[in-house]
């Protein structure tokens, strides 16, 4: 596996640091959970590129809708470029377990 290598203009700033920091020591810790917050346009997605390149390990990326997907999608692919980066959207515009049987 090659190193993940974070290509971007910009520098961590502001809380950033302490953020990359706190929540690159929790991984090696072993948390379980951990929760970055940040108000639109904070740098959430920067510093969590910083993790994985920090950790260096595949990681996978969880969205909770369609547009917010396509858009980590790009941010991650432009951070990345000397690496894999995926993108994966259900066909489906909602969930259905299999076990579910509509009756009439």
């Amino acid at each position: 596996m090659g190193d993940f290598k974070l290509i971007s203009e910009f520098k961590p700033n502001g809380d950033q640091p302490k953020a990359i920091s706190e929540l690159y020591e929790g991984i090696k810790k072993g948390y379980k959970y951990q929760t970055l917050l940040g108000v639109t346009g904070s740098g959430k997605t920067y510093t969590v590129a910083n993790i994985i390149e920090k950790y260096n390990r595949p990681t996978l990326v969880i969205s909770p809708n369609k547009t917010l997907a396509a858009q980590l999608y790009s941010e991650f692919k432009s951070f990345f470029p000397e690496n894999a980066v995926e993108y994966f959207v259900s066909y489906y515009d909602y969930y259905q377990p299999e076990a579910y049987l509509p009756h009439t």
